[in-house]
Order: C-alpha cells, then structure tokens, then sequence
C-alpha cells in the first residue's frame, strides 16, 4: 500500500516566507481548492493520505515534505533553517511514528529541510544551502548509515528540490540555469521550464507535474511517461512545487 502525509493549507497561508522570489498575492480559497485537486490526484492514483494535523499559526505548515525525509524504516524529523518553520514538525513526527516508522530528530546546530532531500536508491543527495547546514548533513548521514548521503551546492533556489527531481529511471532533471552543479548527478536531463523539474513519481509510469510546464510535459511523454497534471499556482507563488506538498511513505 502507498501511503503519503498530506496537511492542509493555513489560514494564513498568504503570509508564508519567499526567499528567491517577489512576492505576489495568494488566493487562500483558490489554494485550497488547488490542494484538494493535488490530494484528488494521489487518490486517483491508488495512494492513500494520512492528515497531519493543521498548524494555522504556520503559514508554510501545508508544504509537509520539509517537515522529515523517510528512508527504509526511519523518519528523520527536520530541524528547519527558517526558526518560523519549527513548530511545524512535533505533530509530523508524532504522525509519521503512528505509521510505524523509527523518528529520529535533526538536533542543534544541525538544520536540515526535507525539501533538500532527493532520494535515488541508496544514493541521498542534500542540498547544502540557505536551509540545510553541514551539521544537519553529517546527522543525517549518521541516521541513514546505509545509504550514500552527497552534499551537493543550493545557491540558485530555496531548496535542491526546487531544482532539481528525478525520473523512475534514476536521470535527474532540472531546469538548468537554476542548477547549481549539474555534474554532481551520474545522469542529468534538462527540461525546458523552471516547473517541469518537479515531478512526484506516483509509479514507473506516472508523473505528478505542475500544469505550469506543458513543455517538459511534452518531453515526458516523449520518454513514454505519462504526465498527471495539477494547478498549484498559488502555492508556486511561495517556491512551493508538488514535492512539497506530501511526504510519500511506500509499504
């Protein structure tokens, strides 16, 4: 059975932090609607949800993947490099426990965001950055001794998610001027738009995506995958993209 974390948006979502870019206003009504269109999609895919419990006082509480990164059968909880972000974690970690997995927390001085996380396999790249520092990178590396943790440089974007993601077979793709380091990846594809370098892998063959990136949906398919497109427009309004929005849990 898959299973993902999902948590609804805040009341205050508007107010949430924006680091990269301008910030522009948020429909809150239309975000919601956009969030339950995104947790539509996952259903249809044959995921289940599991709700963390709303922070309203957290205007970034509904971008959850920040909150932890599970590997096997641990969920490392997330200090977060931005102190307004903390209280989002205690009722994810007391979620994600429920769901049988061993919580470990990121402690001070280490920082670390789940956004900075991509998995390929037993090989972990983190993005080290403006959220995640050295020490949060060597306790997750502590945490997750089985796996191949690579740091990589975030200089361009809020998180190494924001760039980059990766296709079921392992190619890592980004749009390229936002990138850092491409050469840290064994294989990198670049997409045409800033967008189309998120894709959550709903399974082998299908590709949760932002409708803002018809053209790398194109190459998607192109490549024999099939794209499963949401708005989340609003949410891209404060460098959110569609990894953030769950936590996906397999098994």
């Amino acid at each position: 059975m898959q299973r993902a974390l999902i948590r609804r948006p805040s009341p205050r979502l508007a107010e949430g932090l924006v680091t990269h870019i301008e910030r522009q206003p948020v429909d809150v009504e239309l975000a919601v609607r956009q969030w339950h269109g995104y947790v539509d999609a996952l259903h249809a895919a044959g995921w289940t949800t599991v709700e963390v419990p709303p922070v309203d006082e957290c205007p970034d509480g509904v971008f959850v993947e920040d909150t932890m990164v599970v590997y096997g059968d641990v969920a490392v909880i997330a200090r977060a490099g931005a102190d307004e972000r903390r209280a989002e974690a205690p009722a994810a970690a007391e979620t994600v426990a429920a769901q049988g997995y061993r919580v470990v927390p990121i402690t001070a001085p280490g920082t670390l965001d789940g956004g900075d996380v991509l998995k390929l396999g037993s090989t972990i790249y983190v993005g080290q950055g403006g959220r995640t520092n050295a020490a949060g990178i060597e306790q997750l590396r502590a945490a997750l001794s089985t796996a191949d943790v690579r740091p990589v440089p975030v200089r361009k974007v809020l998180h190494l998610k924001s760039a980059v993601t990766a296709l079921p077979d392992g190619t890592v793709i980004g749009y390229e001027p936002l990138v850092d380091d491409p050469g840290a990846f064994e294989r990198f594809r670049a997409v045409p738009e800033e967008a189309g370098a998120h894709v959550v892998l709903l399974d082998d063959e299908r590709l949760l995506m932002a409708a803002s990136a018809p053209r790398s949906a194109e190459l998607f398919v192109s490549l024999g995958y099939t794209p499963v497109v949401v708005d989340i427009s609003e949410f891209e309004k404060l460098e959110g993209c569609v990894t953030c929005l769950s936590v996906r849990l397999r098994g």
